[in-house]
């Protein structure tokens, strides 16, 4: 049964990542990729939430299936900002590719943080 509850959330959250990117990335007219910036950061929010929640006991293991290895494990993704990276690189756009890296570590950390201590706020 838990797979099935994995499945699930990653059949919400893949097509989510996909929608979300090009929507973001439409209205940005550069060769940043944003839309992968903002569901990367987006995941680690809900991934810190979530953990912070489970750990209050706020939120089941099934939950924490759905929501967290399903949903955020289909949203976020780690190849397609390391294949941007690359291109960036690869195209010229150092800079851009620096601040990709530094970025999105910076930003991941600090949302994944930011909702361990709002779930503290919330069900501590």
């Amino acid at each position: 049964m838990n797979w099935l509850l994995v499945v699930a959330g990653a059949a919400i959250g893949a097509p989510l990542r996909f929608l979300t990117d090009r929507s973001v990335q439409r209205r940005h007219d550069t060769v940043f990729p944003w839309g992968t910036f903002a569901v990367n950061i987006v995941g680690c929010l809900v991934l810190g939430l979530l953990t912070g929640a489970v750990a209050a006991g706020a939120a089941s293991s099934r939950t924490q299936l759905f929501l967290g290895t399903g949903l955020c494990g289909a949203l976020t993704t780690y190849s397609t900002f390391s294949y941007e990276t690359l291109r960036l690189a690869e195209d010229g756009a150092k800079l851009y590719a620096a601040a990709n890296v530094l970025g999105s570590v910076v930003a991941g950390l600090g949302a994944a943080f930011a909702g361990v201590a709002l779930a503290g706020a919330l069900w501590a």
